[in-house]
Order: structure tokens, then C-alpha cells, then sequence
């Protein structure tokens, strides 16, 4: 199984109210996170701990770029964020560097999987 990491605690909290449906990666992933797919969604630093929120299902996988990214796609990254422009500063901050119109980033969207 793998795991859907989230490091901004914004975004744990975006995810913990369940208002957080699909995440914005930069690169093509798609492979890694294939449709159908059952992943955990943890929270915590990139080499640190982390902490299981819950189970996710992958709805769905798409690579394009930045340019092409709907309005929907951004709310379901973070409703804080309307506008491509926004996002990509937001990746220079996390990725520390510079990110193009033209980059490639793969969106995954996902929802939670409730076991009884």
C-alpha cells in the first residue's frame, strides 16, 4: 500500500475536515498512484514521522500542465487557491525552485475509503 504525504499543516487541516479531495504533484506520477488504488493519507515532515489520517481510494489520475489546470482542480488542491499563478508560487516555496506554465504536474484525486 502506499501513502499520500501531506507536510503543510494547512493541508492536514484541509484534510482532517475532509475538504481536501485531490492533490496537485509536481511531475508525472501517474504510475505511482494508479486508479482504483487503496493508499494511506499521512501527515508529516519528508524524512520524519508521519501520522495516518485515514484510507483513501485514487478516483483518478491525470498528468498535464500547470496551464491546464481547472478551476475545480485548484479548489480540491486547497480552496485557499483560485488561481494557477497562486499555485505556482506555492510549489516554488515547497519545491525550492523555479516552476514554469509549461511544467508537468500530475493531479490525483481520491476519497476516503470507510471500512465497517
Amino acid at each position: 500500500m502506499f501513502a499520500l504525504n501531506f507536510i503543510s499543516p494547512h493541508n492536514e487541516k484541509l484534510l482532517i475536515a475532509r475538504q481536501k479531495s485531490a492533490t496537485i504533484r509536481l511531475g508525472d506520477i501517474q504510475d505511482t498512484y494508479p486508479e482504483n488504488s487503496i493508499v494511506w493519507i499521512t501527515f508529516g515532515s519528508k524524512y520524519g514521522p508521519k501520522r495516518k489520517l485515514y484510507k483513501a481510494i485514487v478516483d483518478k489520475t491525470m498528468t498535464k500542465r500547470f496551464c491546464d489546470l481547472t478551476t475545480k482542480e485548484l479548489v480540491h488542491q486547497n480552496p485557499d487557491i483560485t488561481t494557477v499563478d497562486d499555485l505556482i508560487r506555492l510549489f516554488e516555496s515547497i519545491y525550492e525552485k523555479q516552476i514554469h506554465i509549461d511544467d508537468t504536474v500530475t493531479v490525483i484525486h481520491f476519497s476516503e475509503l470507510i471500512e465497517e
